[in-house]
């Protein structure tokens, strides 16, 4: 496990862009073996997306042969409604970059059947061979895409319905009326993201703090899910200093002397 802590939210999205980027450059996809990308939405990540944008405006990094999945999506919005993670991911990425629309991934929340189309994007990321590096953010309780607290470690791709805190967080894109906040969700499992090769974490902002303390310096626990990833042989954590004020200074300390080797990952 690597805790990467920088001073502000800006520089963790530096940070994640140009690790991305480097690890699709190392990858060195081709039309036989294209890099598989997981994608989170919500705001945390947007800085990210940003500067990979720059990156590949730059000629730093090109999407071309890069397939993604999204974490998740809402129940019964239209995928043109402005709050639909399809639009978020398309207006805020997918638009000012080369990728293949044809690799685009994201969870239909209007499907007909929804268990089948749960199922069947399980299928769809088995038959890509994996997820390479599925990069997530978290919310302040600890959950990573809609596995709230409670949401089982094991669990897959399915329907997810959403909490009255998670609504409450999210009315925030609804002109603050909890009446149009969607209550149910599809989302990739913990499972689902812990099966990926490589995981990446982004948290920022004090009020994410004691989610990253649950997360690196107590036990597992199904109640804080992203703590599972203590779990996954290859899972890097990038906050910013306010996210670290609920841990001890002692691991603070510890990870910032890391600092100057975890640099080299971006270089």
């Amino acid at each position: 496990m690597k805790l990467i802590i920088e001073e502000s939210g800006e520089a963790v999205a530096e940070f994640a862009a140009r690790y991305v980027a480097r690890r699709i450059r190392q990858f060195s996809p081709n039309p036989e073996k294209l890099f598989v990308l997981g994608l989170p939405t919500g705001s945390t990540p947007l800085g990210m997306y940003k500067k990979l944008i720059e990156l590949h405006k730059k000629g730093f990094v090109s999407f071309r042969f890069v397939k993604t999945f999204n974490m998740d999506e809402y129940v019964g919005l239209p995928r043109d409604h402005p709050e639909s993670y399809h639009s978020f991911m398309f207006q805020n990425f997918f638009r000012h970059i080369d990728i293949d629309p044809n690799n685009v991934n994201i969870l239909d929340g209007n499907a007909e059947d929804l268990e089948k189309e749960c199922a069947e994007y399980e299928r769809k990321i088995e038959e890509a061979g994996g997820v390479e590096l599925f990069v997530g953010g978290i919310g302040p309780d600890g959950h990573v895409a809609f596995n709230e607290p409670g949401s089982s470690l094991a669990s897959r791709t399915r329907i997810k319905t959403l909490n009255a805190d998670t609504i409450q967080a999210n009315a925030r894109f609804f002109e603050n009326d909890l009446s149009k906040v969607p209550t149910q969700a599809l989302t990739v499992g913990v499972q689902t993201v812990m099966d990926a090769k490589e995981v990446v974490i982004l948290i920022t902002g004090a009020h994410k703090a004691l989610a990253l303390h649950k997360a690196i310096e107590e036990g597992v626990s199904h109640m804080w899910t992203v703590s599972a990833f203590q779990m996954h042989p290859l899972v890097t954590f990038i906050a910013d200093e306010d996210a670290t004020l609920e841990l001890k200074v002692k691991t603070v300390k510890y990870f910032k002397g890391l600092m100057a080797h975890h640099k080299k990952l971006i270089e």
